[in-house]
């Protein structure tokens, strides 16, 4: 499994509307077209973070692929008034809100 931390800001509060917006984008295909096996959004002191688990580690391709349909275009729009970038002056696509692994552990089989 291959995951993807994004890290970016947003105040508590909005935390049910965000929910909201992907509990609904979860209910269509989209999570299948991008190879999502599992999303969990975490807030901490203004602080939001969004992991997402993919089967496979081309989960940023199939990303990617995903972004010009209507759905992910809307779900970035309508995410748009309650998520900001960690740091605005240098985001430029959320390959720029990524947090890096530097350690990982698992239980063997």
């Amino acid at each position: 499994m291959h995951s993807n931390l994004i890290v970016a800001r947003m105040e508590p509060a909005s935390g049910a509307q965000v929910a909201e917006l992907f509990r609904a984008f979860d209910a269509t295909e989209m999570p299948h077209l991008m190879g999502t096996r599992r999303r969990q959004l975490f807030h901490y002191r203004g602080l939001y973070f969004h992991l997402q688990d993919f089967d496979t580690d081309n989960g940023g391709q199939q990303i990617e692929e995903a972004k010009t349909d209507p759905r992910f275009i809307r779900i970035s729009e309508d995410l748009k008034p309650f998520i900001e970038a960690y740091d605005p002056a240098t985001w430029r696509s959320p390959a720029d809100a990524m947090a890096t692994r530097f350690y990982h552990w698992e239980a063997g089989s």
